[in-house]
């Protein structure tokens, strides 16, 4: 696997953390969250089925802003082969 030298912000972060601490946070934002967590201050990627999903939350229109601000982020850290 190659190395990621793209980090997440603090701010994405922190919405990771809010989104895994509240319970009214759907499964997709909870996975999502976890991936942005993740790779904050590391050099992880993301995996190609986390990618998917965050792919297709970007693209549904009924997304929460929460989770296009953590699918974003995500899909931003994937490995540009795929």
């Amino acid at each position: 696997m190659s190395k990621n030298s793209k980090q997440n912000s603090l701010h994405v972060a922190s919405v990771a953390g809010k989104a895994l601490g509240s319970s009214s946070s759907s499964a997709v934002q909870r996975s999502l969250a976890g991936s942005a967590l993740r790779q904050a201050g590391s050099s992880a990627q993301t995996g190609a089925q986390t990618e998917s999903r965050a792919s297709r939350a970007l693209d549904n229109p009924n997304s929460a802003p929460v989770t296009k601000t953590l699918a974003g982020s995500v899909v931003s850290q994937s490995n540009r082969r795929r």
